[in-house]
């Protein structure tokens, strides 16, 4: 009868850390990071073209309207 209580003490112990660690936060932040860089990296690839035509004109406006300076 002891061995049964120790065993079931000791797997109700288990299971309240099993819950502590699911409970813990402390790792979300760096999921959520990691996930923004994704999906930042995913829209410059595919938007690549269109992003370096933008700065080319930008580029090329400034320049153009320096030399009136």
């Amino acid at each position: 009868m002891k061995k049964i209580q120790k065993m079931r003490r000791m797997i109700q112990r288990k299971f309240r850390e099993g819950i502590a660690i699911l409970k813990d936060n402390s790792g979300l932040s760096v999921i959520e990071m990691l996930l923004i860089l994704v999906v930042i990296i995913a829209l410059i690839l595919i938007f690549k073209n269109q992003l370096i035509d933008l700065v080319n004109t930008i580029f090329d406006k400034i320049t153009s309207e320096s030399a009136g300076i």
